[in-house]
């Protein structure tokens, strides 16, 4: 209860602030709404009201205010409409039998995870090694390094397209590779920084000791510098899932793909849908939880087992 009770503490404190943040947000269109059906706005002009600031909007047609809560094309929809909006593309298809339907976020969401997982896998993967390597070689850490740190300098939407052109170039087909590697790009750098921390945690007495041990240089790696390294490890591992997952929907805004949560978002803004974008952004969070969650009780099991306070 100690950890929920902040958790929800903040949660409502999100939701309030929203809730509010609707009234000026969709007031415009509430007002329009109104004058289509002949109710009196003022200004009567809507170039005038254009004009007008919504604060002096919201004081002259306070009897419209409610109206803006029920838009059907709202500016900002409110909890409940999108909390509607996402059971009615998850849940209820579930329940109805057409979860992988391609109106369903969870078919979307699944085409999005194929592409999270395999280039988490491929950062992961380049993350440790190029650790490994910094650790053990001074050359690579002085050459490595500074790349790996001016690299993330570059915006992530401006490099998606480039390696999507890159990849139609050496041949690779499809959507999910170049995907995976804009999911990797952004995934490799907290694993190789995490575990560089990581690997290099043990102290000098720990590693003198090894040495009177006689203990060879893979045998300290084994028996010290990787156990040391697990809880970085996987702190890094919970950051590069989820920028793993944040690089897989830019990966999908480019490539005019019609499948996946970046897809869904893409056309919800291209057809005007307001809903349908919040549904997926708020469906792309829950996903990041649940993957975030899931490498957090994989935390807890392994360092428990290795004897160490997660």
């Amino acid at each position: 209860m100690r950890s929920v009770l902040p958790i929800l503490t903040v949660l409502i404190g999100i939701l309030l602030v929203w809730q509010v943040a609707v009234a000026p947000m969709n007031i415009r269109g509430a007002l329009d709404v109104a004058e289509r059906a002949g109710a009196e706005v003022v200004p009567t002009d809507s170039r005038a009201r254009f004009d007008t600031s919504i604060w002096r909007l919201m004081a002259s047609n306070s009897e419209h205010i409610a109206l803006g809560y029920s838009l059907e094309r709202p500016r900002l929809p409110t909890p409940t409409q999108v909390g509607a909006e996402l059971w009615k593309t998850t849940g209820e298809m579930a329940l109805n039998g057409r979860a992988m339907s391609k109106r369903s976020l969870i078919y979307h969401g699944w085409i999005t995870l194929q592409s999270t997982l395999w280039g988490f896998a491929l950062g992961t993967v380049l993350g440790m090694a190029g650790a490994i390597a910094i650790v053990y070689s001074r050359v690579v850490d002085m050459s490595l390094m500074p790349w790996a740190i001016i690299s993330q300098t570059i915006p992530i939407v401006a490099l998606a397209p480039m390696i999507i052109v890159l990849s139609s170039q050496v041949g690779i087909e499809g959507r999910t590779v170049p995907k995976a590697i804009i999911s990797a790009y952004l995934c490799y750098f907290p694993v190789l920084v995490g575990m560089v921390k990581g690997l290099r945690s043990p102290g000098a007495a720990q590693l003198d000791l090894l040495r009177t041990y006689s203990a060879s240089g893979l045998q300290a790696f084994l028996k010290l510098r990787l156990p040391a390294s697990m809880p970085y490890l996987f702190t890094s591992l919970k950051i590069g899932i989820a920028a793993a997952l944040v690089g897989t929907i830019v990966g999908e805004l480019p490539t005019g793909a019609i499948s996946g949560l970046g897809a869904r978002i893409l056309i919800g803004d291209q057809f005007g849908t307001p809903l349908a974008i919040w549904a997926a952004l708020f469906a792309a969070a829950i996903l990041a939880g649940v993957l975030v969650t899931l490498l957090d009780l994989m935390q807890r099991v392994t360092l428990k087992r290795m004897g160490m306070q997660a």
